[in-house]
């Protein structure tokens, strides 16, 4: 890789997005608006959050309401390294209570309906919405009824996911505390697209590290669903042969069809694999509330396609969705829903203006993954859109092909960074 480092991160951190279309966002566009239009966000992850944020920021006249259920956010970024016991789930919990200030209204209620006609989001509680223009961001939904067993074993505790960070994090690590020394970890890659192309490798070596200093003679089968490392493959061989040789056996073209919670196993279409944790991934798809929404609209109905220059639904007029929702070429991350956000914020503007929204944004991704207990590498990549191609990487981007203790480090604060431009 040629590009310089510290030139890559002035473009490639938390906050790039806004650098890049800012100038778009503020040209006139809230005294352009009449009145104070209506902008309901459902979620408040990286998207939702920082997509309300910058809603405010540029069109201070604009009402911004979030609908979200939940007390805290839970990043899922870093929620592996409580697996490993680096961090503990108080370090990635974090409250809302910050976005106040940038009045924005926050209301806790679950959404179980979206009327696209009359622009009118539904709430549990039986009160509804009303929107000029709606923003999902719910994250994905984890199907699963795509193993079979799956429901009764996770509600029995015997297996779990965790591919959402919250209480199936804190489990899953109770439950590896719980394990005997020589005990087997059976975790699954699903096939992609899924949310965090390369959580799951990162998970592999956040376990094995607990595992080298606590329980050395346990050992890791990692079940993969792809026919190969879907992200960072060179970073992962070289943690594994490095830090973990013989501990973590990798099977592609594996993906689990059943698991067992009675007697601990996983199958899948070669053999029955005996687990004494079972870590299984299933597949996912775009968030429910994009199903209520009619947004899922790929060919199978699973993801949402999207205008990238705006991301509105091609679809469902005066909806935008962001986030790991969206089909598109761009990566499921943390990182890339903020930009998604900032980029739906500016268009968002713009359209409520009376105007075209942005013409060619440009976005980056920055994504960490922990190696060790003192090591990390990174994948950083710039996208520019195109009318016809969509978003094309640019040149020089590219991943880390070893771990080292800066990258480590840099994983943190870029954490802490990004928690700050969602949240704070």
């Amino acid at each position: 890789m040629t590009i310089n480092r510290r030139d890559f991160l002035k473009v490639s951190g938390a906050g790039a997005a806004s650098t890049l279309i800012t100038g778009c966002a503020s040209q006139g566009g809230a005294s352009a608006m009449k009145g104070n239009p209506k902008v309901v966000i459902v979620g408040a992850g990286f998207g939702g959050a920082t997509c309300a944020k910058y809603l405010r920021k540029w069109g201070p006249n604009i009402e911004v309401t979030i609908v979200e259920p939940n007390d805290n956010f839970v990043s899922c970024p870093i929620s592996n390294w409580v697996l490993a016991g680096m961090k503990s789930m108080n370090d990635i919990t974090h409250g809302y209570g910050n976005l106040s200030k940038h009045g924005i209204k926050m209301v806790k209620d679950y959404v179980v309906g979206v009327d696209t006609g009359k622009r009118e989001v539904k709430l549990k509680s039986g009160s509804s919405l009303s929107y000029d223009r709606l923003v999902l961001a719910p994250g994905v939904e984890v199907l699963t009824d795509s193993v079979g067993g799956y429901k009764e074993a996770e509600a029995a505790g015997k297996v779990v996911h965790a591919w959402k960070a919250g209480p199936q994090t804190a489990h899953l690590r109770k439950q590896l505390e719980a394990m005997p020394d020589g005990g087997v970890f059976v975790m699954s890659v699903p096939t992609a697209p899924y949310r965090c192309p390369p959580g799951p490798y990162e998970r592999a070596c956040m376990v094995a590290s607990y595992f080298k200093k606590a329980k050395p003679k346990s050992k890791i089968i990692l079940l993969d669903g792809n026919p190969d490392i879907a992200s960072k493959k060179g970073l992962f061989m070289w943690a594994w042969n490095t830090h973990y040789p013989g501990m973590i056996e990798y099977r592609a073209n594996n993906a689990p069809r059943a698991v067992d919670g009675n007697k601990m196993i996983v199958s899948t279409e070669f053999d029955d694999v005996k687990a004494d944790v079972m870590n299984v991934v299933p597949k996912q798809r775009a968030g429910e509330v994009c199903g209520m929404a009619g947004a899922r609209n790929d060919s199978a109905g699973v993801w949402c396609t999207v205008k990238l220059d705006s991301f509105e639904s091609t679809t469902v007029p005066n909806v935008h969705i962001i986030g790991d929702s969206v089909l598109s070429n761009l990566p499921k991350s943390g990182h890339m829903a903020t930009n998604h956000a900032k980029i739906a914020a500016a268009s968002i503007v713009e359209m409520l203006a009376g105007r075209p929204p942005i013409s060619v944004p440009v976005v980056a991704n920055t994504c960490y993954s922990a190696t060790s207990d003192t090591t990390a590498g990174y994948v950083a990549n710039v996208f520019r859109f195109d009318k016809e191609k969509g978003y094309v990487t640019q040149p020089d981007g590219g991943a880390t092909g070893q771990g080292d203790e800066i990258n480590l480090a840099y994983a943190e604060s870029w954490a802490q960074n990004i928690w700050a431009e969602a949240l704070s």
